[in-house]
């Protein structure tokens, strides 16, 4: 319950919430109060309208999509706006009231601004402008945004579009039509790029009611100011919206979820999951374990026998996250499965996949590898690293970092070379390889997990622990690390340790 309240989604609905308790609490004296009953309709729109938007806000909360976070700001201010309206209803016509009217009252045009601005953003992410006129708009309404504010903050100074009287009524000024310069502007360009825009009708429609129906109220009323009716017109357009354009949205977003999740399912069935993954082969024990930070992700490991003595072992890490990342390290997994059966050391196997990468790779994407090639009646185990993460290995009874021969990523040039490095096995030796998902966890001050850490937390673990144990372990320690910091990089580790021939 903590964590959620650290999300400022949380205070969006505690805000609704208490504007809600406090129109309907608020509102009492408009029963028995004389000069107050007359607002007792604006008082029931408050209240309804209050309630309204804490549905409305709760049923968007959790939501994501395109324009969501506008579209909950959009919800706050319309629900300020009720608030503002009962208070300035209690106060008008009150002289001991005038400078706290005049004070909601110029809330009141400050919010108007910041809806039809949030309303622009709101539509531009969800139906997508594009074009001069877009580009126009997206340098203009601001600098109009920030004019009109100045406008309205002059009335503190001089009544330039509104003053309050010393009777505490409201009275436009002269030339009051200067406040609507900004919303005349935005909504005019909004009106048009929703028509360009290449968008069902249906959303189209469902867009242009929130200046449409405002439009026709405000004729209807005759243009007065502090109607509550008008902001139950805006939050009508809001739930419009709401039903026709965020629910089409959210179900393309569902769509695409879908399909993510097919591709994790496609993208886990290539990894080896089936432990122990040699249950014939008792000369050694391997374990890995993938823990993508998307539905789907770049890392990936791979171990299988190139013949009855050779184990080939495989770690690497794609450049970039989410499907294209996916698709590339399924090719790259496929590509250095078969050079590694083909034969070859480690380090003649990576420049031929290299090669090959770099003639096909239009994307410019690239891959870290570490590959490694047990020789299972020996123990003598021959690695080459593509700018991989160095492994860590235990041949005297403690962990430590091998700072390995280095070439470049695979797919980053054509004509790398690589460089074999040899590590003899002992019985009882085992090795750590991982990406690094796993040295760079960061936690909440932006402070690295490092490979220290690492070290020290495999150093932590039982001697006679297994590998899936040990590696188990890592994750442990640095989920305590990170605690409640949101996972940024995919984390994935292998680990084999060398029990020798019987």
């Amino acid at each position: 319950m903590i964590k959620k309240f650290k999300d400022i989604r949380f205070y969006g609905l505690i805000f609704t919430i208490a504007s809600a308790i406090f129109i309907i609490v608020f509102s009492a004296p408009f029963f028995y109060e004389a000069r107050l009953q007359q607002y007792l309709y604006n008082s029931g729109i408050d209240s309804l309208g209050a309630l309204i938007c804490v549905a409305l806000y709760y049923g968007c909360m959790t939501q994501k999509s395109e324009g969501i976070r506008a579209f909950r700001i959009l919800i706050l201010l319309v629900c300020a706006c009720f608030v503002v309206n009962e208070v300035i209803s209690y106060t008008i016509q009150v002289p001991d009231f005038r400078a706290l009217c005049f004070v909601f009252c110029l809330l009141s045009k400050l919010i108007d601004l910041a809806m039809i601005f949030l309303f622009y953003l709101y539509i531009r992410e969800t139906l997508g402008f594009e074009g001069k006129l877009a580009r126009v708009a997206e340098k203009l309404i601001p600098i109009l945004l920030i004019v009109q504010t100045l406008v309205l903050l002059t009335n503190i100074i001089t009544p330039v579009s509104f003053t309050v009287t010393a009777e505490g009524m409201y009275v436009g000024t002269s030339i009051d039509l200067v406040e609507e310069v900004f919303l005349a502007v935005t909504s005019i360009l909004t009106a048009v790029m929703i028509f360009m825009s290449h968008n069902p009708i249906s959303q189209k429609a469902a867009a242009l009611t929130f200046i449409i129906l405002p439009l026709i109220e405000f004729i209807l009323i005759g243009g007065s100011f502090g109607e509550a009716s008008q902001y139950g017109i805006v939050l009508m357009s809001i739930i419009i919206m709401y039903c026709v354009i965020f629910n089409a949205k959210s179900r393309k977003l569902a769509s695409t979820e879908t399909e993510l999740n097919m591709a994790t399912e496609i993208q886990t069935g290539m990894l080896p999951s089936i432990f122990p993954a040699f249950p014939e082969r008792a000369e050694f024990d391997i374990y890995a374990s993938m823990d993508p930070a998307k539905e789907v992700g770049g890392d990936f490991y791979d171990f299988f026998m190139i013949d009855d003595d050779h184990l080939a072992i495989v770690i690497a890490d794609v450049s970039g996250k989410g499907v294209p990342a996916a698709l590339f390290m399924m090719s790259s997994k496929i590509l250095i499965n078969d050079h590694a059966i083909m034969g070859g050391t480690p380090a003649e196997i990576l420049e031929r996949v290299n090669k090959q990468v770099c003639a096909n790779n239009d994307a410019h994407m690239f891959v870290t590898v570490w590959l490694g090639i047990l020789e299972i009646s020996t123990g003598k185990l021959t690695t080459a690293s593509a700018g991989h993460e160095y492994p860590i290995i235990n041949t005297n009874g403690k962990y430590e970092l091998l700072k390995d021969k280095h070439g470049l990523a695979v797919g980053a040039f054509e004509l790398s070379k690589y460089s074999n490095t040899e590590i003899q096995l002992k019985k009882g030796d085992s090795i750590f390889v991982y990406t690094d998902g796993v040295a760079e966890a960061t936690d909440a001050n932006n402070e690295l997990f490092g490979t220290d850490r690492t070290v020290d937390a495999l150093n932590a673990i039982p001697k006679d622990a297994s590998q899936e144990e040990i590696l188990a372990g890592v994750r442990v320690a640095v989920d305590a690390f990170v605690k409640e910091a949101p996972q940024f990089d995919d984390l994935t580790m292998v680990g084999l340790k060398y029990k020798g021939i019987a």
